[in-house]
């Protein structure tokens, strides 16, 4: 018997049987790569065995956490992970590999990707005709030649031209003419063109050694920066204050605006004493309106109330007037060019140069001594 030709018989019916073996092995096999398939394989399941799988496939997923490092994710696993999560009740207690947090921020990813892509094939769709050179050179020359005139009324003479432009158009080439605010003067300007007319007043709160308040009134002008008058008292009444002006301000001595805030100080008897004086008053919360007077708040705070121990009254008062002594005979100020307020009549040039002493030594001021 020839055993040969059954073994041949044999191995051509085993190959073709391992092929179709290994196929619908294949098919059955969870694949990595094709959840949809293996979605579908799951549906075959019964409970029991689907409970059971979950089990141990969370438990491989405890272990890989704690033994190999973060994954990187794909932005085709980030969309399967929000896809999966919207529609499972408990899908922060399913995540073992990321975050619940970390699952909203792919949400809004996405979200923020999908929006963009509609608003590329948005910003393709025609918009508003851009003005001819014509047109803008009209508007150019009717805002040079007529500098009272506003984005309406311009509006309104090329109507009557037949040309249809809209305001907020001509408002931008209007900026670009005549810059933002042009037509109106600003604060700063005022404050520039009327400095030397201009004093400024205000309070600044301190504490002494045994923790009570004390409060300091300052009036300084604006165009020299120079230090017009200080008081010290521990309860500002508007009384006080109007006297405080009194005193800064002798022999009808005073300037033509005096710049305050709206503190309730400022009362009835002040207002009478300045009668004389237009006071302009700064709008709420805008420590700016008044810049200088909160710049020397702010210098006479770090240059010397943070580095003196204030016992009383009288011993803030004899400070605060060694410092606007400084202030006003020997320090330079950056708004008026490194100028002195109260310059010396004479300076020599020449000379050894000496340290005189301010504060105990705080500060020191610089001169020449002529030999």
């Amino acid at each position: 018997m020839d055993f040969s030709f059954f073994s041949r018989v044999r191995q051509g019916i085993r190959s073709p049987c391992q092929a179709v073996k290994q196929l619908l092995r294949h098919w059955t096999m969870p694949d990595n790569d094709a959840p949809v398939l293996n979605t579908a394989l799951d549906l075959t399941l019964s409970r029991t065995e689907s409970v059971l799988e979950n089990a141990l496939l969370r438990q491989q997923l405890i272990v890989l956490k704690w033994h190999t490092k973060r994954p990187a994710l794909s932005w085709r696993d980030r969309a399967l992970f929000v896809l999966l999560a919207s529609k499972l009740r408990t899908w922060k207690q399913s995540l073992l590999i990321v975050q619940p947090d970390t699952v909203l921020r792919w949400h809004r990813e996405l979200f923020r990707r999908i929006w963009r892509r509609k608003s590329r094939s948005e910003r393709k769709l025609p918009g508003r005709p851009r003005l001819s050179n014509e047109v803008i050179a009209l508007i150019n020359r009717m805002a040079r030649e007529n500098h009272i005139w506003g984005a309406k009324r311009i509006r309104g003479e090329l109507k009557k031209l037949g040309i249809e432009v809209a305001t907020s158009t001509i408002q931008r080439y209007l900026r670009d003419i005549r810059g933002p605010l042009a037509s109106k003067q600003t604060w700063a300007t005022f404050l520039c063109n009327h400095a030397s007319k201009i004093w400024a007043c205000d309070f600044v709160q301190t504490y002494d050694a045994f923790f009570r308040a004390v409060f300091v009134f300052v009036i300084i002008g604006l165009g020299s920066r120079r230090v017009v008058h200080f008081a010290v008292t521990r309860s500002p009444t508007d009384a006080w204050v109007a006297q405080q002006l009194r005193n800064g301000t002798p022999f009808g001595e005073g300037p033509r605006y005096l710049i305050r805030n709206n503190d309730s100080t400022y009362g009835p008897s002040f207002a009478r004493v300045a009668a004389g004086i237009e006071v302009l008053r700064t709008p709420c919360r805008a420590p700016r309106a008044n810049t200088i007077c909160e710049r020397f708040l702010g210098s006479l705070r770090r240059e010397c109330l943070d580095h003196i121990l204030i016992l009383g009254e009288g011993h803030l008062r004899r400070t605060l007037k060694e410092y606007a002594r400084y202030f006003n005979h020997a320090r330079p100020h950056q708004g008026i060019e490194q100028a002195i307020p109260c310059p010396p009549e004479w300076l020599a040039h020449t000379g050894r140069v000496v340290a005189l002493p301010v504060l105990g030594g705080l500060h020191h001021g610089y001169r020449r001594q002529v030999a």
